[in-house]
């Protein structure tokens, strides 16, 4: 199979990533952490295969992730959580909209709120 065929795989698992709403690298390209230019050859995962991201996405249509170690969340200061739990929640609420949208997620701003 070819592979632009093969759509994205996920690099942990191995498995497709079937949706925008599934993709750690859109969600890392909606909180600014992936240059749209490099989207097309940047290493897919689904979110819950990067749990050290996807622990800090707070909202009813995800399941809570746990991380045990030293990035566990529960291991780190409180403020910082919040922090980051506000700024990844807000960027998969974006995700969610996106997905919903016809806008492509290149014209999609990725500044949050």
């Amino acid at each position: 199979m070819a592979k632009c065929d093969e759509g994205y795989l996920c690099q942990v698992c191995g498995h497709e990533v079937e949706g925008i709403v599934d993709s750690d690298l859109y969600l890392r390209y909606i909180l600014g952490l992936v240059d749209p230019e490099v989207l097309h050859i940047a290493s897919e995962r689904h979110l819950n295969c990067n749990p050290t991201l996807s622990q800090y996405i707070v909202h009813p249509d995800f399941p809570a992730v746990e991380v045990e170690g030293d990035f566990d969340k529960r291991q780190l200061d409180t403020e910082f959580v919040a922090i980051r739990e506000r700024e990844v929640t807000s960027g998969y609420r974006r995700l969610l909209e996106v997905a919903q949208s016809d806008i492509a997620i290149v014209d999609y701003p990725t500044k949050l709120d």
